[in-house]
């Protein structure tokens, strides 16, 4: 009940954890959009043209990774400019390739256990397995993605990768 005097300002750790938690509700709205994208090329490629389960996935997970990255990097973490190929690009394709074979190794098994159900069944036991590992995996990439690829770092001077190519020509 408001006591009709001032409003007093948010409790100290709602303003230390709003930040964080917008974080979180646009990198989990990235990885919706992302694997949307992917769910379509692995159901596509699986049972529209008959490719075998993994291989499909692999595909499909692949096209999803530059989305995910420049939605993360630039909507989610506010970074613009360019990317430090060692700081950012690297890592997160080391994650995003982590991801790929634990949901390729999850897809193909299940892949191969439904190769004789309808396809219903497999039309929503494929993404169901990739969605499963990648589901597993996201507080994971959340926190390396804040805490480690994206968060916040203390002014310096980054090396882009124009800046390495410059400098691996010269």
């Amino acid at each position: 009940m408001h006591s009709g005097g001032p409003p007093t300002a948010a409790p100290n750790w709602l303003r230390t954890h709003t930040g964080v938690a917008l974080r979180a509700a646009r990198c989990l709205a990235v990885s919706i959009g992302t694997t949307l994208l992917s769910a379509v090329i692995l159901v596509t490629l699986a049972l529209g043209i008959g490719m075998r389960a993994g291989l499909a996935n692999v595909i499909a997970v692949v096209c999803g990774i530059v989305p995910s990255y420049l939605g993360n990097r630039r909507w989610v973490w506010g970074r613009g400019g360019h990317s430090s190929l060692r700081r950012e690009v690297a890592p997160f394709w080391a994650l995003s390739l982590a991801g790929l074979a634990a949901s390729t190794f999850a897809v193909d098994r299940v892949g191969t256990l439904a190769a004789h159900w309808s396809g219903v069944a497999r039309v929503v036991a494929l993404p169901t397995a990739n969605l499963a590992v990648f589901g597993a995996l996201w507080i994971v990439q959340f926190v390396v993605l804040d805490r480690v690829i994206f968060g916040a770092r203390s002014p310096q001077p980054s090396l882009s990768v124009s800046t390495q190519s410059r400098e691996i020509a010269a």
